[in-house]
C-alpha cells in the first residue's frame, strides 16, 4: 500500500504521485487520470470509462452489421 499525502498547491489542494505509481499507471506529464467513486472507494485510471463503453457499442455494431460496413468500404 502506497500513502499519499495531501498538500497545498497554490489555492488548492493536491497530491504528487510517486514515481513507482507513475510508472505502473504507465502515464506522464499532461496526461490525464480519470477518478471513478466505486463501492470499495475511489479508482484512479488513465483509461476514459465512458470511452470504454463507446469502443464496446461500436465493436457489436461492427459484429452485427459487418455485412454492411464491408460493402460500404468498397
Amino acid at each position: 500500500m502506497t500513502t499519499i499525502k495531501i498538500r497545498d498547491i497554490g489555492n488548492s489542494l493536491g497530491i504528487v504521485l510517486p514515481k513507482d505509481l507513475i510508472a505502473r499507471l504507465r502515464v506522464s506529464k499532461g496526461d490525464k487520470l480519470f477518478v471513478q467513486e466505486t463501492v470499495d472507494g475511489i479508482r484512479l485510471t488513465p483509461y476514459d470509462p465512458e470511452f470504454q463503453q463507446q469502443m464496446e457499442i461500436a465493436q457489436v455494431v461492427m459484429r452485427e452489421d459487418r455485412d454492411a460496413l464491408r460493402a460500404l468500404s468498397k
